[in-house]
């Protein structure tokens, strides 16, 4: 797997799990109080996760977008589009200061601090975070991804390998945890929901970041497999310990006390950056709406809309988690709906749009390989290919040369 396809896939993790999985609240109420059909719920959820995590970024290739309008209203019918453009801004708004609400209540669990001091050094880095260019941003994001998934497999090893099952006890104890919906089928589709509606305009700008399709589609996929078996193997935890930390506002750091104080610690430190990751990518999300290609207003849009999703966060983050989710999970099933008729009938252009970038960029490559000749039959054929494509031509042009140099190592001064 490609450095880029790697990068993008740990972004997106980073993106999509966010406060849920790594502090464990969601997945309590939303699987967990199913019990042992809890843990079949959670498999489906990470299928759904793979096959939409591909169509996700490769939307945002094919586009090419810088926010999530581009995409939309191309996918979408003009009112259906609108509806889902203001349900998403409304969403990034919900999502963030709930998000913010849980580095509070994680910084609170685990050191004692005020529950402002979290949600304040959260806002704060989000911020500051904003002023990086966005190859650096990637960076950030997916740093913590790697992290995670090391602990949470440390902790499935000490906490549940090994151990006594009394299966039928803890199926009967997770039970008693209070869920928000009557149905797994349906907590499986609002969740997921959820996940699509927090994380989606992030993906489409992380997509629109790459201009081969396959490599979104990849780097889609990978990032959604990533997902899924970090859900099924966290639910797993705390379907396991279920009967201790029903109470819990971030269950999982509970358990991972259990293991050893300093990884407690490092643990909480580790949910506090996936929590900044979902809150972060939300706001840029919502300045880069706003900003209408100015830097200074996307500036000011991320500062204004994490400031004031910092008052807002002080209600609770169990309290907003029982609350939001479920209203962004219904907001959410539209575009899930929007999203696979997308897929069906976007899908032979997508194609099509593959094999010419892939075409092009094979030609380009001969300009800067000197073993091979660019002969004017392929400088034709280029023409053609950029002409054929759903990019305009001199942008294309562009893009599909400063690709080749990444890819081999060239700068443009070479």
């Amino acid at each position: 797997m490609s450095k880029r396809i790697w990068s993008i896939a740990l972004a997106y993790v980073g993106v999509m799990i966010g406060a849920g999985v790594s502090s464990g609240q969601d997945l309590l109420q939303y699987f967990v109080s199913f019990g042992a059909w809890g843990l079949i719920g959670v498999i489906v959820l990470g299928i759904l996760h793979v096959g939409f995590g591909r169509l996700m970024i490769a939307l945002g290739s094919y586009y090419r977008s810088d926010d999530h309008s581009v995409v939309l209203a191309e996918i979408s019918h003009p009112v259906i589009y609108r509806i889902l453009d203001i349900a998403l801004i409304i969403t990034c708004f919900l999502f963030g200061f709930v998000m913010t609400a849980g580095a509070g209540a994680n910084l609170n669990q685990q050191f004692g601090f005020p529950i402002w001091v979290g949600a304040f050094l959260c806002t704060a880095l989000t911020i500051f975070v904003s002023f990086l260019d966005f190859k650096k941003i990637i960076g950030v994001i997916g740093v913590f991804t790697p992290m995670i998934l090391v602990m949470i497999a440390m902790i499935f090893v000490t906490n549940v390998l090994g151990r006594h099952w009394d299966f039928a006890e803890m199926d009967k104890v997770s039970q008693t945890i209070q869920s928000p919906f009557p149905s797994i089928w349906l907590s499986v589709v609002n969740y997921f929901a959820v996940c699509v509606m927090s994380a989606i305009a992030m993906a489409f700008v992380m997509g629109g970041s790459i201009l081969k399709i396959n490599e979104a589609e990849k780097s889609g996929a990978w990032g959604g497999f990533m997902v899924g078996v970090i859900f099924f193997v966290t639910t797993l935890i705390l379907f396991a310990n279920s009967d201790e930390i029903a109470s819990s506002d971030v269950p999982m750091l509970a358990i991972a006390k259990e293991v050893n104080p300093i990884f407690a610690t490092l643990y909480a430190l580790v949910i506090f950056g996936l929590i900044f990751n979902t809150v972060f990518s939300l706001y840029y999300a919502l300045g880069k709406r706003f900003s209408a290609g100015s830097e200074k207003r996307f500036k000011f849009f991320v500062a204004a809309f994490a400031l004031a999703g910092f008052a807002i966060s002080f209600i609770g983050f169990r309290q907003l988690v029982a609350v939001m989710y479920p209203i962004i999970g219904y907001l959410g099933m539209l575009m899930l709906v929007v999203l696979v008729v997308a897929s069906y009938r976007k899908k032979a252009k997508i194609r099509k749009e593959k094999e010419i970038r892939n075409h092009l960029l094979s030609i380009v490559e001969k300009a800067y390989d000197p073993n091979q000749d660019l002969t004017h039959r392929d400088k034709k054929k280029a023409e053609e290919l950029r002409e054929a494509s759903i990019l305009d031509n001199d942008i294309l042009h562009e893009d599909s040369h400063v690709h080749v140099r990444q890819e081999m190592g060239i700068s443009k001064k070479d």
